[in-house]
């Protein structure tokens, strides 16, 4: 019987607490006045809490006074005892629901300031946290049903959330309750954990529960930081007071509390706010390892974290957290944060050890996620790459001590994955750039850490290194290009550290930028997308970059004529009438930089007759001068003569400039002769690229002054077995110039001379109209000019009489002089490309999908597909707005729809399609796109239907941000397009529709959707 006394008086007990929640409920059911329901409350509260009856005296009638201080008050035992009983079983629950909707609806607005916290507040703040969230956060989303007022419910109970969680830090008893409290006493492992995850739930769940014009407090960012205020404090408070010291860091049992804490933070990253919960924990983190880091302790860094107080619940609070994805966003969120905030290698290691160390050692799933998915999959700042290698790969400190016991074999393995996956060429292909040059840096900073002893261990590290950097110097994108140089650097030291290797001049200092220079890009807006030429179009793969404009241009200021005696002659413009002498035109080509350097001296001296005479001058008398283009292109078909063809190159361009009779004949063979040329070969080291130039310059004259004759040649030589991947580039890019050039051709205005004016010898001014005319005409007034500020002549006016037989009044003549901008010549520009858009386009759209001997433009050769797709997308532009480019349109659209050329694996490819297309819209008029959709045109109907559907398709999927840049203009440039077409429509009388069906003969569903248009 002894056994089971308290189990019987916990029983009466329990019995004895019902009966008075019963009462009180029947009290408050029954009571007509509010002041009834104040004393039924109180009556129960003050068994509970130790309240004193005048902080509600003065807000009761007379006669209930005397009914509060009537009623029976049990000491402090049996309170502790009666709030056991009433929170750990159903009378909470069960009043809890009279408070929150009856008492809530009828009564509260009633209470007092000072009733309402003492009689009703009371039963939530001084109650247990976690019955108190469980019964409170439900009627969040009360409906009204059972009559009572649904908006007092929610009014109430967002009321006391703020109050209870925000303002009276109830999470933090919660954390006490959940270290061992006797609610949860009785409950085995699982049971506190299901108790632990809805509880966290329910918690976590109040900002999506809120209605609508909440308490600010309530939103998910201010509620979700105030949370996890309150679980750190809480959990470093459970910290400080463990009882076992000696079991703290490594026991492997963890309580409620940290349990909880883990659920919260799992649940908090879960609704997205993972950014507001790292917020605060690298605030204390990250001052509490800087405390630590400063200190003067003999023990190691790791043993102050095991064994300080306060510092132990760090190292199990990731591990409390048992949802893999959670752990992985916050990580990840945590590494983005300290970036943000310039944490040094040393402080980033060890934060990522304290949070992840235990962990990263128990779990595969988080070292999966370290060493797979954030070395391979995300792309981070280099900063937090080289947190992660020190962590999750070398597994040692960034100081030096530290390193000398990395781990090797981890570091191994780690290579052989980043180097499989990196030496891969659908890598290349389908990642996008920034995640290229992510792993490229991993793969670097984890080379720089090893040895030529490590290299060997790792498994076919070399050929997959090699396969690499060959697949990236191939590509015509110099940023995939600095990757394989980069890369070839750290290869090489490991190999031979006194020869280095250097593919790349921007690799030529000891410190490599792993960034590649991400850091420091801005983003360009998609309106400005296709304004920008792209520098990567013009490179090529070779040793010689091919269509690189150079700016420098010849000192053509003084000439010398190397005879009897050397004159000054002074640079003057041509007589475009004047007969030239071909011969005459190389004599700048016949001065070498001796003479040059003579020259400056003989300026700078006196004009005296007593200077010395220079003998070698003499040789530039006998030097080869090429006056006609047959001599040029037998001088370029001997290259066995490298003077030879130094001087013909020198001056080809010059001689086609002067448009001599020979060079229609000529244009073919010359332009096969420029084409096949080697510089290389023809000029000393070092002076490549400008021999290279004059080539271009010459080619380009060429096709600007004889378009039809040359283009023939230059259209085989594209296709032609005899050439390699540069010539062809370069023969795209001489075209892109030559149409740039016709585009823009500058001519003369012809010279109108004024009219002398004719003086009359008078009283009279010159510049005065005489006073001749019709009988009745006014006399002349001078008028002020309103063209322009500055008066540039006199101008005068006069009344004219009417004519017989009409009323209106007669017109006002004004007499002046001419303007004076009539004698000046205006050059104006002429676009002489349209007439030539169809040989420069139709050609080379011929045949690209053949695969010939040499030539495969669809696989290997991708860079020559790309810059003709772009050449083609240049010519389009040059032709805008002309008839010629709506008849180029329709072919050069079902060019681009081919499957091979849009859905190519290269970005390189993908990027010229999408500004061809582009150029396709600029180009079209919008009178003929309406005209076009109006009579049926299915071929331009559906090719901008294609741009519209494929662009989209781009901006939302493709890999490559380049391409989703493009594509975005391209967007925007038919939405132009279509409203602009749309506007033709309404102006015409054939149609009053308000979208351009693209399908007019096929779908009424199809068209160009202008926004706004319908509404």
């Amino acid at each position: 019987m002894e056994n089971e006394s308290p189990e019987m008086r916990r029983r009466e007990l329990e019995k004895i607490v019902l009966e008075k929640v019963g009462h009180v409920i029947s009290a408050v059911d029954d009571a007509k006045h509010v002041d009834q329901v104040i004393i039924a409350l109180y009556s129960l509260a003050v068994c509970l809490f130790p309240l004193n009856p005048s902080h509600i005296s003065g807000s009761l009638d007379e006669k209930y006074r005397e009914e509060l201080c009537a009623l029976e008050v049990p000491n402090e035992d049996e309170k502790t005892q009666w709030w056991s009983v009433f929170y750990r079983g159903s009378p909470f629950r069960a009043f809890a629901r009279v408070l929150l909707y009856d008492v809530a609806s009828n009564w509260i607005a009633c209470f007092t300031a000072s009733v309402r916290k003492h009689v009703y507040d009371v039963f939530f703040l001084n109650g247990c946290a976690s019955e108190v969230v469980q019964a409170v956060v439900p009627c969040l989303q009360f409906n009204g049903s059972g009559g009572h007022d649904s908006s007092a419910v929610c009014l109430n109970a967002e009321r006391l959330l703020v109050l209870c969680l925000l303002e009276n830090d109830l999470l933090i008893q919660m954390t006490r309750e959940f270290a061992g409290g006797y609610q949860f006493e009785d409950l085995s492992r699982e049971q506190l954990k299901q108790a632990i995850s809805g509880v966290s739930q329910l918690i976590t769940s109040i900002p999506d529960k809120a209605r609508r014009g909440s308490p600010p407090s309530l939103s998910a960012h201010l509620f979700f930081k105030r949370l996890a205020t309150q679980l750190l404090h809480g959990a470093e408070e459970w910290d400080l007071k463990l009882v076992d010291k000696s079991a703290g860091a490594n026991e492997i049992h963890m309580d409620g509390t940290i349990l909880f804490v883990g659920q919260a933070f799992s649940r908090i990253c879960r609704r997205g706010s993972a950014d507001v919960l790292l917020s605060e924990v690298i605030r204390q983190i990250l001052g509490h390892v800087r405390s630590v880091l400063s200190s003067t302790s003999g023990l190691a860094v790791s043993e102050i974290f095991e064994s300080k107080p306060g510092s132990r619940f760090w190292l199990k609070i990731m591990e409390a957290v048992n949802d893999s994805h959670s752990v992985e966003r916050i990580a990840e969120e945590l590494l983005h944060q300290l970036a943000a905030q310039n944490v040094n290698d040393v402080e980033g290691y060890w934060i990522l050890w304290i949070l992840f160390g235990r962990s990263y050692k128990r779990q595969t799933s988080i070292r999966f996620t370290f060493v797979e998915k954030f070395l391979l999959w995300k792309v981070f700042p280099t900063s937090c790459l080289r947190w992660i290698i020190h962590f999750a790969v070398l597994e040692c400190a960034p100081d030096s001590a530290s390193l000398k016991s990395y781990n090797a074999d981890g570091l191994s393995d780690s290579v052989n994955r980043l180097v499989v996956a990196w030496s891969r060429k659908e890598f290349m292909q389908s990642s996008p750039t920034e995640q290229q040059a992510y792993v490229t840096a991993a793969l670097g900073l984890c080379l720089e850490k090893m040895s030529k002893k490590d290299l060997d261990a790792t498994k076919d590290a070399l050929h997959s290194i090699l396969q690499g950097i060959s697949c990236r110097l191939e590509s015509p994108i110099y940023l995939i290009r600095r990757m394989a140089s980069t890369i070839a650097l750290v290869f090489s030291r490991i190999i031979d550290p006194q020869n280095p290797l250097y593919l790349d001049d921007s690799c030529q200092e000891e410190t490599i930028d792993w960034n590649f220079g991400f850091g420091n890009r801005r983003e360009v807006p998609v309106t400005k997308a296709l304004d920008n030429e792209k520098t990567d179009e013009k490179e090529c793969p070779s040793t010689i970059e091919s269509g690189k404009e150079i700016k420098r241009r010849e000192n053509n200021g003084v000439g010398k004529i190397s005879k009897a005696g050397k004159k000054e002659t002074a640079f003057n413009l041509i007589d475009p009438d004047e007969v030239i002498d071909p011969a005459t035109l190389n004599i700048e080509s016949t001065i070498d930089e001796d003479e040059s350097d003579a020259s400056e001296d003989s300026d700078t001296s006196s004009n005296s007759s007593l200077q010395p005479y220079d003998l070698t001058d003499d040789d530039a008398d006998l030097k080869r001068k090429f006056s006609q283009l047959v001599d040029v292109v037998g001088a370029l078909r001997k290259p066995d003569d490298v003077e030879g063809v130094e001087k013909a190159l020198d001056v080809a361009e010059k001689l086609i400039r002067a448009s001599p009779d020979e060079l229609k004949y000529i244009a073919g063979d010359l332009a096969k002769a420029l084409v096949q040329v080697r510089c290389s070969e023809a000029t000393v080291e070092g002076e490549e690229e400008s021999a290279e130039e004059k080539r271009e310059k010459a080619l380009v004259a060429l096709l600007v002054t004889s378009p039809i004759e040359s283009l023939d040649s230059l259209h085989k030589l594209l296709y032609s077995p005899n050439v390699d991947m540069s010539q062809r580039v370069m023969v795209l890019d001489v075209m892109i110039d030559s149409a740039k050039e016709l585009a823009s051709a500058r001519v003369l205005k012809s010279e109108h001379r004024p009219t002398p004016l004719v003086s009359s010898i008078s009283d009279e001014p010159w510049f005065v109209p005489r006073n001749i005319g019709p009988i009745g005409a006014g006399s002349w007034k001078e008028i002020s000019s309103t063209e322009t500020p500055l008066n540039w002549s006199y101008s005068y006016e006069r009344e004219l009489p009417s004519k017989a037989g009409k009323i209106k009044r007669g017109k006002t003549r004004r007499w002046s002089t001419r303007s004076a901008m009539q004698g000046i010549q205006i050059e104006r520009s002429q676009n002489n490309f349209p007439q030539y858009a169809a040989a420069f386009m139709l050609p080379a759209m011929q045949g690209y999908d053949k695969k010939r001997h040499g030539v495969d433009l669809l696989g290997r050769d991708f860079v020559v597909l790309g810059k003709l797709i772009y050449m083609l997308g240049i010519c389009m532009k040059c032709a805008a707005m002309h008839p010629e480019a709506s008849v180029l349109a329709s072919p050069l659209l079902d060019m681009l729809r081919s499957r091979e050329i849009f859905q190519h694996a290269e970005a390189y490819v993908r990027r010229s399609v999408l500004f061809a297309a582009s150029c396709v819209l600029m180009a079209l008029h919008p009178s003929y796109v309406a005209s076009a959709v109006v009579e049926g045109n299915i071929g331009i109907s559906e090719g901008l239907e294609w741009i519209r559907t494929w662009a989209l398709r781009v901006a939302e999927s493709d890999t490559d941000s380049e391409c989703n840049t493009l594509a975005m203009a391209c967007l925007q440039l038919h939405a132009e397009m279509a409203l602009q077409a749309s506007r033709a429509l309404e102006s015409s009388s054939t149609t009053n529709a308000k979208s351009i069906s693209l399908f007019p003969n096929v779908s009424k569903n199809r068209s160009i959707k202008i926004s706004y248009l319908n509404s």
